[in-house]
């Protein structure tokens, strides 16, 4: 397994931020974002409207127009405008057995 300091060397920077949606798990808020890098365990935005009052421990990045693509994240780190965030893996599922009678 990776180091973390491994993984911030994938980190991928944009020269041209892209645009990219944050969005509560149960739907009831939304906000405009700019994804400004990102890694395999999470990534930088960049936000312009208030995130004051917003539950931010777990929300989805839209990567798409369509919400298509999306990763489940945490707040790590707020500063001003910049935002870091962890993605949450999914726990691996335990594989059913197979032994029929």
């Amino acid at each position: 397994m990776p180091t973390k300091k491994e993984q911030e060397g994938r980190r991928v920077s944009f020269e041209h931020p892209l645009p990219a949606h944050m969005m509560a798990i149960d739907g009831t808020w939304r906000r405009a974002c700019m994804l400004k890098d990102v890694s395999d365990a999470g990534a930088k935005l960049h936000v312009e409207a208030s995130i004051e009052g917003l539950t931010l421990n777990e929300f989805f990045l839209l990567l798409s127009s369509t919400g298509l693509a999306y990763r489940r994240c945490q707040l790590v780190r707020v500063n001003g405008e910049a935002l870091e965030v962890s993605f949450l893996r999914q726990k691996a599922k335990a594989k059913k057995s197979s032994n029929r009678a």
